[in-house]
């Protein structure tokens, strides 16, 4: 019962974010799912998309919306890692060196236009990234928890840019895409900032505390294995692939499982189907999955590949009438 109880709680959490992102954000349900589902996982967030479309006020909005620490970091190709990282000085006062931290210290960084910095700066993120510390000169600093990065990135200018490496990407739980708004959304867009920025009075509806526990809670949910081994079958699938040059790793089986117990609980359920798999294979496996230059030149890319196998691979019904 209790478990039943927290599921609920998580729930309740996501309808009340939900509902606040959305006060900023017109329409885009479902990427601001998957905001959530990044969230419950602590798992790092990438927002490729064209400029104006709203990447830089999702991020603000979801960090308005938690009682958290907060930083931005604008990347450019004059960004020093240690702008990123802290340094250590000297204080003649005290006569010691002493850290001074740099805004990685925060529970949610916003890496805006993460590619316009060097591939150097780029990869003073990937320690922070994966194992939650920093380490500066010899010493070795853990972030506060919880601890997200959100990425922006635009795709259509090149000049001044830098890739980011496969290391990095693999990195990211999810990459999503906002898309043009349609015409009923960006008329409401219109009416919402004609006077004030809707951000400007923006509150949390959620504190750490209680984030770090929803994200406890999530890692509860049931999963069965017969929905395991799809989402193993799904990872291998991209491996084997005659389309593609380098599969997804073992840390995206890991992050679909994760993401699919956290959308099970967004969705009111203690306990995974495969259509939560199904819904996130996209954005989860995508972005780690690099296509042989002779299938780009086809017109197919990551995404298209990744449909398909979630068109093709078994889904399993094992298991499941007992759900229903």
């Amino acid at each position: 019962m209790e478990k039943t109880l927290n599921i609920s709680g998580i729930a309740a959490a996501a309808d009340r974010l939900t509902d606040n992102i959305g006060k900023v954000i017109v329409g885009k349900q479902d990427t601001i799912k998957l905001v959530l589902v990044a969230l419950l996982c602590e798992g790092h967030l990438f927002i490729e998309d064209v400029p104006g479309i709203g990447k830089t006020m999702l991020a603000k909005a979801t960090s308005h919306s938690l009682g958290c620490s907060f930083k931005r970091i604008q990347f450019t190709p004059d960004l020093l890692p240690s702008d990123v990282t802290g340094i250590y000085y000297f204080n003649q006062k005290s006569q010691e060196f002493e850290y001074r931290a740099g805004p990685i210290m925060a529970n949610i960084v916003l890496a805006d236009e993460i590619n316009r910095a060097t591939p150097r700066t780029q990869s003073c993120l990937l320690e922070s990234m994966q194992e939650r510390q920093v380490t500066v000169d010899v010493a070795t600093i853990a972030l506060p928890r919880p601890f997200m990065v959100i990425a922006t990135q635009n795709p259509v200018e090149l000049e001044g840019t830098f890739p980011l490496p496969e290391a990095q990407l693999d990195r990211f739980l999810l990459k999503v895409k906002l898309g043009y708004p349609s015409a009923a959304d960006e008329s409401e867009i219109l009416l919402r900032f004609q006077q004030d920025n809707p951000l400007d009075t923006l509150t949390s509806v959620i504190s750490a505390a209680e984030l770090l526990e929803l994200q406890r809670v999530c890692r509860q949910v049931r999963v069965e294995e017969s929905v395991r081994n799809y989402v193993v079958a799904l990872t291998q699938a991209t491996r084997s692939h005659p389309g593609v040059k380098l599969g997804a790793s073992p840390r995206a089986s890991l992050g679909l499982y994760q993401a699919a117990q956290a959308l099970a609980a967004i969705e009111g359920r203690d306990y995974v189907i495969p259509d939560d798999v199904k819904h996130l294979a996209v954005p989860v496996l995508a972005h780690r999955v690099i296509v042989k230059a002779e299938t780009g030149l086809r017109g197919q890319s990551a995404e298209n590949i990744v449909a398909e196998i979630t068109g093709s691979v078994p889904v399993p019904v094992e298991g499941m009438e007992k759900r229903k």
